[in-house]
């Protein structure tokens, strides 16, 4: 995967120093400063969140042409952890203020998930969704589907006993189950090329707006870090409670358009898979760790809020952009070969 290009002052400098230094700039550290101190809007500065997604990823697959040795440099952690912070100030300022109660997590997390709001992206894609509405509802997801599960797969060695394993068991779903051609993230690689995009990894992050990024940051903050397991556990249980019924409806969009089970697959498999996650999820996983550590309980629900917050975001961003008759896209979408 190469480097994409940069957003403005922070992602050129960092991208510059990545390809063509052994040590971070103090011009990329300036710059990092100034976006960290920045106003409102963090989630949706393409700046940012492509700076923050170039630096997670050096923990994903990283850059052809970027030394591996960028992984753990001491200054580039500290810009991270300063991106880090402006990222989570503006997840905690979006979700709000989360309510514990005495009710068991899993009863908590149902209630949440139904409290929700948002607009629903799935039922306007099932019932008007276009070919190239899909195309770049696909390129925006892509930044999360083509390393579907790995962000919260980083939680589970903070883990211990029924958490841990409940977790294992749904990762080990994502993952093919030991089927590479089984992979969610092999599965979506299909569907792309089945729309003529390329399915490449990273191929359309030049594409992709700040709301992909800032929800695929989101699950690397929480996955990467110990301080957060209980948010990413809550992350991962709510996308697996809100998934069943709107890939039902992705999957009947894609109907609509003339497609049959060889693309909807993804989809198809999302229904049932997640239908049988959703107890583990939220009773087995978040369950056992919240009875383990109470105190994570909040955590929990925070997680469980960003999650149902980034696919609001995604969805105001796509949906507005149409409605007014433009691309949701930063530029023109590409098209596989």
């Amino acid at each position: 995967m190469r480097l994409p290009e940069p957003r403005g002052p922070l992602s050129e400098a960092l991208c510059r120093d990545l390809a063509t230094g052994t040590s971070l700039s103090a011009t990329t550290i300036e710059r990092a400063d100034r976006v960290a101190a920045a106003g409102a809007a963090a989630l949706t500065d393409e700046d940012l969140q492509l700076g923050l997604a170039v630096l997670y990823e050096l923990h994903y697959r990283g850059f052809d042409g970027v030394s591996e040795e960028w992984e753990w440099d001491p200054a580039l952690l500290r810009v991270r952890a300063a991106l880090e912070r402006r990222h989570l100030a503006a997840l905690r300022e979006l979700v709000g203020r989360i309510e514990v109660t005495d009710e068991p997590i899993d009863r908590q997390l149902t209630a949440l998930i139904a409290a929700d709001d948002g607009p629903s992206l799935s039922s306007f894609m099932a019932k008007q969704g276009s070919l190239e509405q899909w195309r770049e509802y696909l390129a925006l997801r892509s930044v999360y589907h083509l390393k579907e599960a790995d962000p919260h797969t980083f939680a589970i060695p903070r883990l211990s006993g029924r958490a841990k394993a409940a977790m294992v068991e749904i990762q080990a779903d994502e993952y093919g189950g030991g089927s590479a051609a089984r992979m969610h993230s092999e599965l979506f690689a299909g569907l792309m090329a089945a729309l003529g995009l390329d399915p490449a990894y990273g191929a359309l992050w030049d594409d992709a707006p700040a709301a992909a990024f800032a929800s695929v940051n989101t699950m690397s903050f929480f996955g990467l870090h110990r301080r957060w397991r209980g948010a990413a556990l809550g992350h991962l249980t709510a996308v697996e409670m809100t998934s069943s019924e709107p890939s039902r409806r992705y999957s009947a969009g894609l109907r609509r358009l003339g497609f049959d089970e060889r693309v909807t697959l993804f989809y198809d498999e999302h229904v049932e898979a997640d239908a049988v996650h959703e107890q583990i999820a939220s009773v087995d996983m978040c369950g056992s760790l919240v009875e383990e550590e109470p105190a994570l309980a909040a955590d929990v629900l925070f997680g469980a809020a960003c999650s149902l917050a980034m696919d609001g975001l995604a969805a105001v961003h796509l949906l507005g952009a149409w409605k007014d008759g433009r691309s949701g896209l930063r530029r023109q979408r590409t098209l596989a070969a």
